[in-house]
This record gives C-alpha cells, structure tokens and sequence, in this order.
C-alpha cells in the first residue's frame, strides 16, 4: 500500500480518501454477510481479505492526514479496548453468562465514552431495521423503558407466529401491505425509530 500511495505508484490508489471509499467499504462489507450467509468458506476467506484491504487503505490515508496515525495504532487500540472490555478474562471482574459479559461492555463503553443515555453512540444512520434492534438493546441492557406503539397487539401476532420463517414473511407482508398504501417501509421504520429514540431519552430524564 506504500508502494501504490507514493508517487510513481497507482494514480487511482493515490487520490483516494476516506470519503471516497465509502461506497467500497459498504460494498465489501455486504459482500461478506452474503458469504456468510450462503456459507460459502472460499467466498468469506476472499471477502474478509476485501474488508481488511479497506481497513489498511483507510490507515495508510491517516498516515498522510494532519493527525497522523497507522494500522500499528489501530491495532493497539483493539488489543487495549478487548483487554479494557473483558475485566472478567484479564482483570477481577465477573461475568457468567454472554449476557452479563455483553451488559458489562456497554457498560465499560459508557463511561469510557462519558455517555449519558443509552442512545449515545448509536449510529442512527444504520438501516432502520438494524437500527430498531440496536435501540431495542440497548434499552433491554441499560433497564431503561419505554412504550412501545402498538406492542401488545404485536406480542399476540408473534406469538402465533410458528418459527422465525413465518416471522420473515409476516415482515414481507408488512412491507409489501405498506407500498399498496404508498408508504415506503424504510423511511416509515427510520420515523418510528426516532420516536423511540427520543422517548427512551425521555424516559432516562433526558430534556429534549
């Protein structure tokens, strides 16, 4: 990567920047769920290698940015974060259970961060259903609640529901009864996140 960012090198390699490699790293990154998720071994060892390759080209920008840093220092930051977040492997702390440990990390990331609510951090721009699973855990493991709409009648549905199958194709539904009324599923899910955003802030204390 030195040798394609120095003069006399690749000249598409050398006026990339972080920005600029965006749509890449989102590409390999799906790329890679479709690997894993055909469990294709071959595919997910080449694709690994696509994301890792994002990981070095975005280090080796830093290195010519105005706070410079290196992959040296990327992985230095991971080695001391998964000693700082297992207390219970490299330290005196206690964690039983994958739940427990999970609880603990976002826990140490609170305060190593001096976040204040459990929507701190969260990258609302992820997309919405990813981005509804994410607020929705964070609430269960911060023990913070709030209503959700229409959650009773959506219990009964799911729990008729005989396997996550039917779950999928109950969703499909949804979003295919939503596009005959015009409504466009993402942006009506991202609204609704919102809301229960601002609400589980408002159920911590939070003043909007």
């Amino acid at each position: 990567m030195d040798r394609l960012r120095s003069p006399g090198g690749c000249p598409w390699d050398e006026k990339q920047t972080h920005e600029s490699l965006v749509p890449y790293l989102i590409e390999e990154t799906y790329e890679t769920l479709d690997a894993i998720e055909s469990k294709d071994s071959a595919a997910l060892l080449e694709e690994l290698g696509d994301v890792l390759l994002q990981v070095v080209f975005h280090a080796r920008i830093a290195q010519d940015g105005d706070h410079p840093w290196s992959i040296d220092d990327v992985a230095d930051g991971i080695v001391t974060k998964l000693i700082s977040r297992h207390p219970h492997v490299f330290a005196d702390g206690d964690a039983e259970t994958p739940e427990q440990v999970e609880s603990a990390w976002q826990a140490i990331k609170a305060r190593e961060k001096g976040r204040t609510s459990v929507t701190d951090g969260v990258p609302m721009g992820l997309p919405a259903l990813a981005l509804a699973a994410k607020l929705l855990s964070r609430a269960r493991n911060g023990n913070v609640a709030a209503d959700l709409p229409a959650s009773i009648a959506a219990d009964e549905v799911v729990d008729s529901l005989a396997d996550t199958a039917a779950y999928g194709d109950l969703l499909l539904a949804l979003v295919a009864a939503g596009a005959q009324q015009g409504w466009e599923a993402e942006t009506a899910l991202r609204d609704a996140n919102r809301r229960y955003a601002a609400a589980l802030r408002q159920a911590e204390g939070h003043k909007e």
